[in-house]
């Protein structure tokens, strides 16, 4: 596990691969998070983490998943490769002045019933089920997250 110090190195030199999750619920809803960690802090954003080293993708998924929903037992393998995108931010984890975050990100569609109890509040303060024209609509919504539906 790398310090803060050595991770916010990390973020300064090179991208981070991240997995993002966009949540259906069967009825055309997005799940949202209200972001409380740094970058998009603050804005609502479609749930996702960050990849570790040593970490294959399908136990990334599922840790993600987990971290992120409070969901046990979610599969790579259930779910769709979205796409490839890249996400660059003026801020970091940190809060350091002038530096950047620069995310490669794999994002996949998952199917959860609206009646699955969802969420970690230590993520995210709230969450919304949200059809992607209302998504598109809101300010507060990040342009990354807009961006899956466009």
């Amino acid at each position: 596990m790398l310090s803060n110090a050595d991770f916010l190195t990390v973020v300064r030199l090179t991208p981070l691969v991240a997995i993002d999750l966009i949540v259906t619920d069967g009825n055309r809803r997005i799940l949202l998070g209200h972001r409380r960690n740094r970058p998009a802090q603050g804005t609502w954003f479609v749930p996702g983490g960050r990849i570790t080293k040593n970490e294959t993708l399908d136990a990334a998924f599922r840790r993600i998943v987990h971290n992120e929903l409070g969901v046990a037992s979610a599969q790579r393998s259930a779910s769709r490769l979205f796409g490839v995108y890249e996400h660059l931010y003026d801020d970091n984890f940190a809060g350091a002045d002038e530096i950047g975050t620069h995310y490669i990100v794999l994002a996949y569609t998952m199917t959860l019933s609206g009646k699955v109890p969802i969420g970690r509040f230590d993520q995210h303060s709230d969450y919304r089920w949200l059809l992607p024209d209302d998504l598109l609509a809101l300010d507060d919504v990040h342009e990354y997250t807009k961006a899956y539906f466009r």
